[in-house]
Order: C-alpha cells, then structure tokens, then sequence
C-alpha cells in the first residue's frame, strides 16, 4: 500500500496531460473552423446575455444552458476528447450543469443584485477573454468566445448567478471548472492560468458576502 502511494505522489500534473501549448491553441483553432459562421449569432446572443440581467426574465438562464450544452457535445465530446482523455468527463459535467440551469428556469426570476461584479464579469467572458488571447499572441482564428468554448461560457455563468442568484446547486460546476481550467493552463505554463480560479474566488466571496444580511 505505502508503494501504490508513493507511486501516485510522484506524478506531477503535467504527467496527466498528453498535449502541448501549441497542440492546445490548434484546438480551438480547429474547432472555430469547423463551427464558422456559428460565432456570428453567438456573439448577438451574448450580448442579449449581457443586458439581460436588467429585467427579471427568465430565458437568460435557458440561453446558458444551450451553451452550455453546445460546448459538452461539441468542444468536450467531439474535440477535446481526442487529445485529453478526461474530456469525457468534462463533456458529462458540461452536461449535467446544462441541465441544471434548465431545470432553474422553472424558478421564480430574482430581481438583480450584485449588477457591478456580474455584469464585469459577463463582460469579461464576452470581450476581454477573446482579446486576451490576442494580445497573449493566440491567433484570432484560436480565440475562445462566449457559448463556443468553456472558459468564457463559465465566466459569463459565474457573472449571471452574481446578477440573478439562483439556487446553490447552480455553483458548484462552474466553479470546479475554474479550478480544472486553471490546473491545465498552470500545467501548460500559460500567463493567464490563474484568472478563472481568482474569478471563481472573488465571485464566491462576492455571493456569500450578498447573503449575509438576508441571513440575519
């Protein structure tokens, strides 16, 4: 048992990943090749997303769980899968989340709360998260965008649920998956690694900071 141990804590994170930086980059640009001209309306859609959260209508939580599960089927299941073997997984938690957010749209709309947090960091998934990568030297065809890859999907999510709380068994895959997101991109030595796990920070302190006073 202290072999079987010892062999496991002497891998390191980038021993679980099968890929490099560049093969990584080529990811997306694959993958925004293959989904053109989708990007044009996904990009309308997202900026629908982002002035949403000024009315008390419920269709924005049904426009994340489309995108939800766009990206489990066919960024995690049909490309992703090909070179990380836990994709899989991801596509099920993708999934499961898409779900999730569907089932919540039977719920009653909140009014908005938290509208400075959210809607930066629905901003930032939207905007900022496609022009890092350029000025990180991604190329424009490798960008990630809202509703097409996971990362800018999560950030905008994590933005909505600060704006329009919901229920807590909406949080716990966004944030798992900046917290993956964040591990892969350390491994891949990337410069913008640990964004998705200080935003998930801030916007878990953020969210439990807007309870407290409900609470007493």
């Amino acid at each position: 048992m202290a072999e079987w141990w010892a062999v496991w804590w002497s891998y390191g994170l980038s021993d679980f990943l099968m890929f490099s930086p560049a093969a990584y980059a080529r990811l997306f640009e694959r993958y925004n090749a293959a989904v053109w001209p989708l990007q044009l309306p996904v990009l309308a859609a997202g900026m629908a997303l982002l002035l949403s959260p000024l009315s008390a209508a419920r269709w924005p939580l049904g426009l994340l769980a489309a995108a939800w599960l766009w990206v489990a089927w066919a960024f995690h299941w049909q490309r992703y899968a090909q070179i990380n073997w836990a994709a899989s997984w991801f596509a099920a938690g993708f999934a499961l989340q898409a779900l999730l957010l569907a089932l919540a749209t039977r719920r009653p709309a909140p009014l908005p709360r938290r509208r400075w947090p959210g809607m930066a960091l629905i901003a930032w998934g939207l905007l900022a998260q496609p022009l890092l990568g350029l000025a990180l030297g991604r190329s424009w065809r490798g960008v990630e965008l809202f509703g097409l890859a996971p990362d800018p999907t999560v950030l905008a999510s994590l933005g909505l649920l600060l704006m329009r709380p919901g229920p807590w068994w909406l949080w716990p895959i966004p944030l798992l998956w900046c917290a993956i997101s964040g591990a892969t991109l350390w491994t891949l030595k990337a410069p913008e690694a640990l964004l998705l796990p200080a935003a998930a920070l801030l916007s878990l302190l953020t969210s439990l900071g807007s309870r407290r006073p409900a609470s007493r």
